[in-house]
C-alpha cells in the first residue's frame, strides 16, 4: 500500500508536458503545474496567436502570466525523490507480459517508469534516479515506458533517427542525412514535430470548431423538432376543441330539430283531431235529424205530419271539404332534405380518378421571381423558368435559392389543389415544400427532398426517382414530358401523375403537413420547365 501511495504521488508531481517530475515548478493562474522551461516552450510557441492557454484545460490567458517559482512544490518534489524511490517494490509494480520491463534490473524484472531516448533504454524508478540526480543525464530526454525504442534507431546504421528528410516524408539518421539522402531537404526531427504540431493544432481548432457547428446545426435541428411536435400538438389541440365545440353545436342542432319536429307534429295532430271531433259532431247532428225525418215521414196524420214539419230545427252549415282532404305530399320531408344536405357537406369527397375529376381542383400557379436562382430566368407570365448560361440580373433579395437551381410558386397551397408541369431538356424535379425552407448555401437543407421540409419527384429522359429527407425511392412509370400534382393539405395526401393521354399514378404520399405548401421547380442544365393552364 505505501508503494501505491508513492505511485499516485509522482503523477501528481509530474509535468503533464514532459512527463517527468516537475523541475522549476510554476503554477500557472488555473491552478496546474508545469516545469518553467516547458511551460515557457509551450508559450513561446503561442506567442504568434498572442492568446497564452494552459495545456491541459486549455484556459486562456491574455496577457502572457508572469512566472514564478512555486517554492514548497519544489520542496516536496525533492523530498520525493529522496524518500519515495527508496520504498520496496510490491508485487504489482514488477513487469508482466504486456508491460515494458527495466532494461537494468537482474532477475525479476520490475516494470519501467520511463524510457531514455538518448539512451535508448527503459529504467524502473530505482535505476531512472542517475537521470534525476547526474548531470551527466541531465540533458537525456525522458519519455514514457516504450517498447518501441528501436523504432528510432536506423535499421541500416544503428544511429539515433534524429533527421527529418522532408523530401522523402521520413525520420533518417545523421549518415543517411550524408548517404544516400544527400541533398535532400532535411531538418531536426525536433524542429519537424514542432512544425508539424503547428498544424496538428490548427486543424484541431478547425476540428473544434467544426465540432461547434454541428452542435449548433443539431441544436437548431432539436429546437425544429420540439417546434413541430409542439405545433403538431397545438394543432392537435386545437381540432380537438373545434370538433368537441362541433359535436356540441351538432347535438344543439339536432336536440333543436328534434324539437321543433315534434312541436310541429303536435300542432298538426291537434288540429287534424280538432277537425275530426268537428266532424264527428255533425255526423252525430246528421244522424239525429235523419231519425227525426224518418220518424216524421211515418205519421200517418196528414194534419200532424204538417203540424210538426215546421217545427224541424235547420240543419247547421257543412263543414268545407277543402280543409279535411288529406295532403298528398309527405310531412317534414323539407327536414330531412335539409339534414342530408349537411350530411353530405361533412362526409369526405372521395380522391379523383380521372383526369376530368382533377381538373375541378386545378390551380392557376405562378412562379415567384424573387426566390428564383440567379441563374434562371422567369418568362411567359411567371409560367416559365428555364436554366441560362449567364446570371440574369435579379435584385438581391432573401428568399433567393444562392446555389440550387429552383424556384418556388407565388401562391401558398392548401385544401385540395391540382397543377401540371410540362417539361423539356434534360430533366426537372417537380416538388413541393415548406416556405421556411432554407435558401442560402448549398447544403441539403436547401435542396428539394434532402430534407424534412420538402417532398420531390425527380424526372429525366430515362427514370423518375422519388425523394424525401435524402431517402431515394425508385419509381416506375409511363416517361412523360407532363407530370401531373394532386395535393389534399387536410388529408396529408401527395400524388405525382405521368400525364399523355392517360393518367398513370407514378407516386403516392401519405403524410401529416403542419404548414401551407409551395410548388417547386429544380431545372437541370440545358432543361426548362412550365407550370401549365389546364382548364
Amino acid at each position: 500500500m505505501a508503494q501505491k501511495g508513492v505511485q499516485l504521488d509522482r503523477e501528481t508531481f509530474s509535468c503533464s508536458i514532459c512527463l517527468d517530475l516537475l523541475t522549476d515548478p510554476v503554477t500557472i493562474p488555473c491552478g496546474h503545474n508545469y516545469c518553467m522551461n516547458c511551460i515557457k516552450i509551450h508559450w513561446d510557441q503561442e506567442d504568434e496567436k498572442r492568446i497564452h492557454s494552459c495545456p491541459q484545460c486549455r484556459q486562456t490567458f491574455i496577457p502572457k502570466p508572469v512566472l514564478q517559482r512555486n517554492t514548497m512544490l519544489a520542496e516536496l518534489v525533492e523530498e520525493l525523490k529522496k524518500t519515495g524511490l527508496q520504498a520496496a517494490p510490491a508485487d504489482h509494480c514488477y513487469a508482466g507480459p504486456e508491460d515494458v520491463a527495466c532494461d537494468v534490473c537482474t532477475g525479476r524484472k520490475l516494470k519501467a517508469f520511463k524510457s531514455c531516448l538518448v539512451c535508448l533504454a527503459s529504467y524502473c524508478e530505482q535505476h531512472l534516479q542517475p537521470h534525476y540526480e547526474s548531470p551527466t543525464f541531465k540533458k537525456h530526454k525522458l519519455v514514457e515506458a516504450s517498447a518501441k525504442l528501436q523504432d528510432t534507431i536506423c535499421s541500416r546504421h544503428d544511429e539515433v533517427m534524429k533527421i527529418f528528410c522532408r523530401t522523402d516524408q521520413q525520420c533518417i539518421c545523421i549518415v543517411c542525412s550524408m548517404d544516400e539522402h544527400k541533398g535532400h531537404d532535411t531538418v531536426s526531427a525536433a524542429a519537424e514535430r514542432t512544425e508539424r504540431q503547428r498544424e496538428l493544432e490548427v486543424s484541431r481548432l478547425n476540428i473544434q470548431q467544426r465540432i461547434q457547428d454541428r452542435e449548433k446545426d443539431v441544436k437548431e435541428l432539436q429546437q425544429e423538432v420540439e417546434a413541430i411536435n409542439g405545433s403538431a400538438d397545438k394543432a392537435v389541440e386545437d381540432s380537438e376543441k373545434i370538433f368537441t365545440e362541433l359535436i356540441r353545436l351538432m347535438e344543439k342542432r339536432r336536440s333543436d330539430v328534434k324539437q321543433q319536429v315534434r312541436s310541429q307534429q303536435e300542432t298538426e295532430v291537434s288540429r287534424v283531431k280538432d277537425l275530426q271531433k268537428k266532424l264527428e259532431q255533425e255526423i252525430t247532428e246528421l244522424k239525429r235529424k235523419d231519425a227525426e225525418l224518418e220518424k216524421l215521414s211515418h205519421t200517418e196524420d196528414h194534419n200532424q205530419f204538417l203540424h210538426n214539419y215546421p217545427s224541424l230545427s235547420p240543419l247547421s252549415q257543412s263543414t268545407d271539404s277543402s280543409s279535411i282532404k288529406i295532403r298528398p305530399l309527405r310531412y317534414f320531408e323539407d327536414v330531412t332534405a335539409a339534414v342530408s344536405e349537411l350530411r353530405d357537406k361533412l362526409r369526405p369527397e372521395p380522391e379523383p380518378k380521372t383526369r376530368a375529376e382533377f381538373l375541378k381542383y386545378s390551380r392557376e400557379l405562378t412562379l415567384d421571381p424573387n426566390t428564383a436562382n440567379t441563374w434562371l430566368l422567369v418568362s411567359e407570365g411567371n409560367r416559365k423558368v428555364t436554366l441560362m448560361g449567364e446570371p440574369q440580373s435579379y435584385i438581391c433579395h432573401p428568399d433567393r435559392f444562392t446555389d440550387w437551381a429552383q424556384v418556388l410558386s407565388r401562391e401558398r397551397l392548401t385544401g385540395r389543389c391540382y397543377w401540371e408541369v410540362e417539361w423539356t431538356g434534360d430533366g426537372v424535379v417537380v416538388a413541393v415544400t415548406y416556405k421556411n425552407i432554407s435558401r442560402a448555401g448549398s447544403s441539403d437543407e436547401c435542396l428539394f427532398g434532402h430534407n424534412v421540409k420538402s417532398w420531390s419527384l425527380d424526372c429525366d429522359t430515362n427514370s423518375y426517382d422519388f425523394w424525401y429527407n435524402s431517402v431515394h425511392t425508385p419509381v416506375s412509370g409511363p416517361l412523360s414530358s407532363r407530370v401531373g400534382v394532386y395535393l389534399d393539405h387536410s388529408a396529408g395526401i401527395l400524388s405525382f401523375y405521368s400525364v399523355s393521354e392517360t393518367m398513370t399514378l407514378l407516386h403516392r404520399v401519405q403524410t401529416t403537413f403542419t404548414q401551407p405548401l409551395y410548388a417547386g421547380l429544380h431545372i437541370y442544365p440545358e432543361s426548362s420547365a412550365e407550370l401549365c393552364e389546364v382548364k
